[in-house]
């Protein structure tokens, strides 16, 4: 009896400590697994193996108690027995130990069923918190399927209503002597309009690569004019020789800012009262600004002023139209990864940019209006060019994305031949303004309209779909004479680069589209040539407002501009430093200070009413408002005399906004 009764508690033992305990732990450090699975069944198989493992310890107790008893029998009985004093001590000491393993292996059974329960309770958790997922998985599974839908539907009324598809973008209808512009009133505007993006639509050409051996030399249709081409077909003509690369300073410019600090700021808490409304008229702190004025931001439209000085070396208009389309289009590269608010300048405020000794340009903006907000922008350039333009910002806040709106013409005049330029912007979107990283995508149509030879550029800015197999951010244009004769085909992005290829023959197939037959040009061309290229972001600029070279230099300090010059605007300072409470606080003295002054103008007009008196009202200081023959607009135009008071350092005229 004391041999067997021995010999099965060791056994049992054995089988505990080897085999049912060995694959309790086992189990026990994959029982995490099932909270990273979506299937029920694997929680349910889990406690299953560890219902079994308890079962088997509870036969292993039942086994550990039947013997464990039997031995203390056996024990007791050896006590009865006659033995020396020196055996008796042992079999009473062999008794105690069998009682203290049969209370740890009840204790162990307790604590192995109490594990149980616990991994139940928390397998209902496990359960809920996957069924949760689940649903949800559904749940946005179904809504793709029901927005894929919808962007078919909306895309094939796209495709049948194609006068629509330019979207909430004031642009000009053109015709083939000239542009008729579209004056948009944006006050009529309804509150809950919605502005969706315009979907994808399908160029209305296709351009396939001629084999460049059959085609030695392509004629233009201007007299005097032609592109030479090698051997190997590429153009070897000074036409389209590729612009790249910033010319050297003749004076050392800054190439650093200090690092954007890192304050959090909930819009939610802003934005959620101001949907619906102007942009320009939510009081936003700077937190949401980059430390840049928009006459700032607008005078960025020069970065690649180096296109237009190419532009005014040749002789033929269509080709002057490629490097003015390449023109403006760069002037949206920088805008791929500013998604910061530039300041609203205040009235009057200025911003120059003399660059003449080391790019041969001087330009000089103006805000000449704060309700609506508009900027008055003139460049000369003695490389045989100029531009002007003014530009009213319509802006609205949509909740979930912000629309920007450019109104107004943009001019381009060569002197030399005469040709005289006008477009207009496209609308901008800002997209995840509540939720998500911030994006920013173009959308829209630019025409482009020579009003001496009625040469004209069509470009359209494909906006971002998620089903489209474009590259993102896309331009495609093609460039054609008065006759509506195409020359020229343009792509590319307007991020990145614009190309530019002669077309040498055309012809017309028809594509099927959804069931329906729709008549498309098939443009030969010769291989694309580089217009245009993007500049690398300097080192460091994700943390510089991913400012550009030309950006970092704005809102440097310079000696002699005016005292209404955007370098001087304190807070706009102040961000820069880093110091955005002090910014904050100044912004809102300007901000007071400016509403001060239109209280005094509003009750000099209202004395001036009461008199009969006639008052003049606010008037820009270096621009005249007058109205543009071209557009048949109202527009501002320089009336000259700033540079001149510059020379002289006398700024006596100027008012303090400041």
């Amino acid at each position: 009896m004391k041999g067997r009764g021995c010999w099965e508690t060791g056994s049992v033992r054995s089988f505990c400590n080897t085999g049912c305990l060995n694959k309790f732990k086992k189990d026990d450090s994959g029982d995490e697994e099932p909270s990273s699975q979506s299937d029920k069944s694997e929680l349910h198989s889990s406690l299953k193996s560890l219902s079994s493992k308890l079962e088997d310890l509870s036969t292993c107790n039942e086994l550990i108690a039947k013997h464990g008893a039997a031995l203390q029998r056996s024990l007791s009985e050896l006590e009865y027995l006659k033995f020396p004093i020196e055996s008796g001590e042992k079999i009473k000491s062999v008794t105690e130990r069998a009682t203290l393993f049969r209370i740890t292996s009840n204790a162990m059974i307790n604590a192995c069923r109490d594990f149980l329960q616990l991994a139940e309770t928390h397998s209902r958790k496990w359960h809920r918190v996957l069924q949760h997922e689940r649903e949800q998985r559904i749940r946005l599974e179904e809504t793709i399927e029901q927005l894929a839908k919808q962007h078919n539907s909306l895309e094939r009324a796209c495709r049948g209503a194609p006068d629509l598809s330019s979207g909430p973008i004031c642009v000009s209808k053109t015709t083939k002597r000239g542009v008729h512009p579209v004056i948009k009133d944006t006050s009529d505007e309804d509150d809950e309009t919605e502005y969706f993006d315009a979907m994808e639509d399908t160029p209305p050409f296709i351009t396939v690569t001629a084999d460049p051996k059959h085609h030695r030399s392509a004629k233009s249709n201007q007299s005097g004019t032609s592109t030479v081409l090698s051997e190997d077909g590429n153009q070897t003509s000074h036409m389209f020789s590729t612009v790249c690369g910033i010319p050297k300073p003749m004076r050392t410019r800054r190439t650093q800012i200090p690092d954007k600090p890192n304050y959090s700021l909930n819009l939610w808490s802003i934005m959620k009262n101001c949907i619906g409304k102007e942009l320009s008229k939510i009081p936003m702190p700077i937190n949401f600004n980059e430390p840049l004025s928009m006459l700032q931001r607008l005078t960025e439209d020069l970065e690649y002023h180096e296109l237009l000085d190419k532009a005014a070396t040749l002789q033929s208009s269509l080709e002057q139209m490629c490097f003015v389309a390449a023109f403006s289009v760069s002037s949206y590269s920088t805008t791929v990864h500013r998604t910061g608010k530039p300041f609203n300048p205040l009235l009057g405020e200025t911003f120059e940019l003399d660059r003449m000794e080391e790019s041969g340009y001087r330009s000089l903006c103006e805000q000449v209006s704060h309700h609506p907000p508009a900027a008055a922008h003139h460049v000369i350039s003695k490389r045989g060019w100029t531009l002007w333009q003014e530009i009213t910002i319509a802006s609205k806040f949509r909740g979930k994305y912000l629309s920007i709106m450019p109104l107004g013409c943009i001019h381009l005049e060569f002197p030399s031949s005469g040709n005289h330029y006008v477009w207009r912007k496209v609308t901008s979107t800002v997209h995840n303004i509540i939720v998500g990283r911030l994006w920013v995508d173009q959308s829209g149509d630019i025409d482009i309209v020579n009003y001496k030879t009625k040469d004209m550029c069509h470009l359209k800015f494909t906006p971002y779909s998620y089903f489209s197999r474009d590259v993102p951010r896309k331009v495609s244009g093609v460039v054609e004479d008065v006759d509506g004769k195409a020359h020229f085909v343009l792509s590319g992005s307007w991020d990145e680069k614009m190309e530019c290829a002669r077309i040498v023959d055309s012809s017309n197939s028809i594509a099927i589209t959804d069931e329906k037959e729709k008549q498309k040009t098939v443009y030969q061309t010769l291989p694309p040539t580089l217009l245009w290229q993007k500049y690398p972001l300097p080192e460091n600029a994700e943390n510089m407002y991913f400012f550009s070279e030309l950006a970092l230099t704005l809102n440097a300090p310079e000696d002699k501009v005016a005292p209404t010059d955007s370098r001087l605007r304190p807070d706009q300072r102040l961000m820069e430093n880093g110091k955005w409470d002090e910014a904050n606080i100044e912004k809102q003295r300007l901000e007071e200070k400016q509403r001060a002054v239109r209280r005094l103008r509003e009750s000099e007009a209202g004395v001036a009413l009461d008199e009969g008196v006639d008052y003049e009202g606010y008037q820009p200081m270096w621009f005249e408002r007058k109205l543009d023959p071209i557009s048949g607009e109202i527009s501002s135009v320089y009336k000259g005399g700033y540079w001149e008071q510059k020379d002289r350092n006398d700024w006596s005229l100027c008012p303090d906004i400041f």
